[in-house]
């Protein structure tokens, strides 16, 4: 019932820049938050970035600057522009969505199935 399509991965040298894309389909479905997390090799998975509806963003300290969220509501597709990146950034970065059913059911969260990012130096 919800799927996603994520894209714009892949190797960047450090300074570099990539842009993220998540499209979810949700079919009659409403999305409240979307956003980005990430997950190094031996690291728990943290959140990089959140937008909600209504555009409101939040960012974890280590990329603000650097990073960029954004979203197209008429699309359900969430962005992530990355620039100036490092090596530490270096992660599978997973998008999500936060799902409600009905206009006054609860919310539910899904995954995407994560794009691999590696920045040399």
């Amino acid at each position: 019932q919800v799927q996603f399509v994520e894209s714009g991965g892949g190797l960047v040298q450090a300074g570099g820049s990539l842009r993220l894309s998540c499209a979810a389909s949700v079919g009659t479905f409403s999305i409240d938050t979307m956003g980005w997390y990430r997950q190094a090799p031996g690291k728990q998975r943290e959140l990089v970035a959140g937008i909600s509806s209504r555009g409101s963003t939040n960012y974890v300290d280590s990329v603000k600057g650097r990073f960029t969220i954004s979203r197209d509501n008429a699309k359900n597709i969430v962005y992530l522009q990355m620039n100036s990146l490092k090596p530490e950034d270096t992660a599978i970065y997973y998008c999500n969505a936060d799902v409600q059913k009905t206009p006054t059911g609860p919310i539910f969260r899904y995954w995407g199935q994560g794009t691999q990012v590696t920045v040399s130096s």
